[in-house]
């Protein structure tokens, strides 16, 4: 079986004239909600599912479209109706194609609120809908700066341990961007990148041992960069000042690859030869196949005549993985930390 972790919800514009009304309105009409027509979630359904068995993929877990979730709006109430009509929305695409298809949630991250008021939206989508993981904005300002801590700082801590008790792995997904000094995927392989360093410099893991996160978009730039970080990691031992009071004892060093192990990323690089070097730096014990089949990389590459997130088909051409590894990577990473799977 090839399963997709790293898709995104395709519904009809109902939902979507929905978002637009509760930003024109700053939720002066109320919640009101969405009705999706049961027809018209079947048949953005059936094209989605279409695009799949085009890639080669079984199985896809959906999320809602990251760069519509909204999380720098207010009032706050907008941002906790829209995550729970995205999340329905899922849920619907899900009932259609249930062989086909699992849900991720969306969180209501808007900014004002802290992770515990994220937490019964969580419930709903794990306990209720039947969820297998959450989808996570490590900016919910949007690119804005608003005073969020990044990922690994312990006020995201109550967020980690209910996802740690659930058995619900994280997908880190940057959403929207309103600095105008970059655009929406500028944003995104910055918060990546921002996210595994940070994460590498913070206790999480240490704090929660049985926490899964998987960073999306192959880690933002970490994987093709790792010598700078390595380098940086080094350098923090072996500064002459950092030895004072240690007798002139050399702390043990923990490098930047066994502090990012603990991490796992998602394929969706775009690019056979980035591709293959983020499995050769992190190893194909800690890659996903992650395609966003449909989405950005949908277009077809005119070097190969493939759409550029025809990932399935970038893994079958690396010659130098094995059968072992490839399978890892196209289910067996995924299956062994999407519990609820």
């Amino acid at each position: 079986m090839v399963l997709d972790m790293h898709g995104h919800v395709s519904s009809p514009a109902e939902l979507y004239a929905y978002r637009s009304i509760l930003i024109a309105g700053r939720g002066a009409h109320g919640r009101e909600g969405v009705r999706l027509p049961k027809d018209k979630v079947l048949g953005a359904a059936e094209r989605h599912v279409n695009l799949l068995d085009k890639a080669g993929i079984d199985v896809q877990l959906i999320s809602g479209r990251p760069f519509q979730l909204m999380h720098s709006e207010s009032p706050s109430e907008i941002v906790d109706w829209w995550a729970r009509a995205t999340n329905n929305a899922v849920a619907a695409q899900v009932e259609a194609f249930p062989e086909r298809f699992r849900g991720v949630a969306a969180l209501p991250q808007a900014v004002g609120t802290t992770p515990e008021t994220w937490l019964d939206e969580l419930e709903h989508c794990v306990i209720e809908l039947g969820f297998v993981g959450v989808l996570v904005n490590p900016d919910p300002a949007e690119g804005l700066d608003l005073g969020v801590p990044r990922i690994g700082h312990e006020w995201w801590y109550p967020l980690f341990a209910r996802l740690e008790e659930l058995g619900v792995p994280a997908l880190i997904h940057a959403a929207a961007c309103k600095d105008p000094r970059e655009n929406y995927s500028e944003h995104m392989i910055t918060e990546a990148s921002r996210t595994v360093i940070s994460l590498a410099n913070s206790t999480t893991f240490k704090d929660f041992p049985g926490l899964k996160i998987v960073v999306s978009h192959g880690g933002g730039s970490v994987p093709y960069q790792i010598g700078r970080w390595r380098a940086a990691r080094y350098l923090e031992y072996t500064q002459v000042e950092s030895f004072d009071g240690h007798d002139g004892e050399v702390p043990q060093l923990t490098t930047f690859d066994e502090a990012i192990r603990p991490i796992y990323f998602d394929s969706l690089v775009l690019d056979p030869y980035a591709l293959g070097h983020l499995i050769r730096t992190v190893g194909a014990d800690r890659v996903l196949l992650g395609t966003e089949v449909p989405g950005s990389g949908s277009p077809v590459n005119p070097d190969t005549g493939r759409p550029y997130d025809d990932i399935v088909s970038s893994l079958a051409d690396l010659d130098w993985l094995s059968d072992a590894d490839r399978d890892l990577i196209l289910e067996g990473n995924a299956r062994s930390i999407y519990q609820r799977l």
